[in-house]
């Protein structure tokens, strides 16, 4: 009666753990169409700006003393 049981935990657990990774590959495909569409917007705003706010940022303004 044991074995029986056994199989079919054994059964039950597999197909949770399809289940599971069902879940988990959707919520990286949702993650990935997110930060395409977030590096979309970045890239439609920083066309608007003509860059001017993602150069202050990222450059500073530097003298020469030469």
């Amino acid at each position: 009666m044991g074995l029986i049981f056994s199989c079919i935990a054994s059964v039950f657990n597999a197909i949770g753990l399809a289940l599971v990774a069902i879940v988990n590959a959707i919520g990286s495909v949702l993650q990935a169409i997110i930060a395409e569409i977030i590096a979309c917007f970045d890239t439609i705003i920083s066309c608007f700006t003509c860059g001017s706010l993602v150069r202050r940022n990222r450059a500073p303004a530097t003298t020469s003393v030469v």
